[in-house]
């Protein structure tokens, strides 16, 4: 990709950044430059050695065909790596993508519909290099999308217009994700929801815990716009709720104090429902360069021993 090369010569972690993977062509660029800007990020880094098992490499060992030494990361870090035997690393990710209302809001340039789709399908495009079977369900109020667990040839294809298309739809209804994943996926394997999860945190857990009961890794990945998380509001204003219509007047007073009270509160109280179960929960703001969530990811499947 003739652009990539040619961002390489400045700092290729500028892939990363929301704003100007927008700008790219289309979701499989993005996906492929971010998991390209973000492997080339980590071998640059102190967490090459944690970003060895998610790039193929193991360390080389006595009876290891030397055929497979990358002498790429050899000459960078003065340490032998060679690249992993398909099957190594084999594993099933399904990734819940909510493209409800609420996530068509955005104070800049990308949506949290928009980074979600980013996150979304360079995680399918990761877990493809690693030949993991990847599924996808979108949601609202209800299933728009859905595509079972697969690692055959042109999967990612369909998995990557499916995300591509996704757009706000009405409120959210975590319950019906879950329900589908219960009616037609089977075995154990990683679990990704990205949402705002703007929902009853109560309500939401209980639709997580039968996975994580039966074996499933959960990980939550919130999704929040800077003016959602520190809003700057210097009069007061009529809000609309995105989903319901439901229109209220705030002042600024209220927004400084009891939004962002009630925010944090609903912030930990997912946090620490989750942490009840199980199941991983990272807030992600949108305006955050994507190897953030895509670290957290990697730790969270880490952690899991995959």
């Amino acid at each position: 990709m003739p652009g990539i090369a040619r961002r390489e010569s400045g700092d290729i972690q500028n892939l990363l950044h929301p704003e100007v993977l927008a700008s790219l062509s289309n979701l499989e660029l993005v996906a492929r430059a971010a998991v390209h800007g973000f492997l080339n990020g980590l071998h640059r880094s102190p967490f090459f050695g944690f970003s060895q098992e998610f790039a193929e490499y193991k360390a080389y060992a006595e009876g290891d065909d030397p055929r497979f030494v990358d002498w790429n990361v050899y000459a960078r870090t003065e340490r032998t790596y060679i690249k992993r035997y398909l099957g190594e690393t084999n594993t099933r990710l399904v990734i819940l993508l909510d493209s409800s209302a609420s996530m068509g809001y955005s104070s800049g340039p990308v949506s949290k519909l928009q980074y979600a789709k980013f996150l979304a399908a360079t995680l399918a495009y990761l877990a493809a290099q690693q030949h993991d079977a990847v599924g996808l369900i979108v949601f609202d109020e209800e299933v728009r999308e859905y595509r079972p667990a697969s690692s055959r040839l042109g999967s990612l294809s369909g998995i990557l217009h499916a995300i591509d298309r996704a757009s706000p739809g009405t409120g959210t209804n975590l319950n019906v994700p879950f329900e589908k994943f219960h009616q037609f996926e089977r075995g154990r394997g990683l679990v990704v929801v990205i949402s705002d999860f703007y929902c009853d945190p109560e309500a939401m857990i209980k639709g997580v815990q039968p996975l994580a009961y039966q074996g499933q890794d959960v990980a939550l990945f919130q999704l929040l716009d800077p003016q959602e998380l520190d809003p700057e509001l210097r009069e007061s204003a009529l809000m609309e709720d995105m989903e319901t219509g439901e229109a209220m007047e705030v002042s600024p007073t209220f927004m400084r104090s009891r939004y962002r009270n009630k925010l944090q509160e609903h912030i930990d109280t997912i946090h620490s429902s989750a942490s009840g179960v199980g199941t991983d929960h990272v807030l992600v703001n949108t305006t955050d360069p994507l190897d953030i969530a895509l670290k957290n990811y990697l730790l969270f499947r880490q952690g899991r021993g995959r």
